[in-house]
């Protein structure tokens, strides 16, 4: 099995939770269509269609990560 990127599985986490809290704020098609794909990607790049376990799998997968991470990042993990 292919494992993701994590600096690419973190970006997509940030984006995610960026338009999850956008979209609470104030409904907009143009950020429930972006929420849309960034999900799809999400839930693509960890191999599951539901987008709770694609975020499940992410953090899951980031913590171990950060240990490696030759950047410094924390490594934690983000609430969905």
């Amino acid at each position: 099995m292919l494992v993701p990127d994590p600096k690419t599985v973190r970006t997509l986490l940030t984006r995610y939770a960026s338009l999850r809290i956008a979209q609470a704020e104030r409904m907009r098609p143009t950020t429930a269509r972006e929420l849309d794909d960034v999900s799809y990607t999400l839930c693509v790049m960890m191999g599951t269609t539901d987008v709770g376990e694609a975020v499940a799998r992410a953090d899951a997968l980031l913590p171990d990560a950060g240990r490696r991470d030759p950047d410094g990042e924390s490594g934690l993990p983000l609430a969905v």
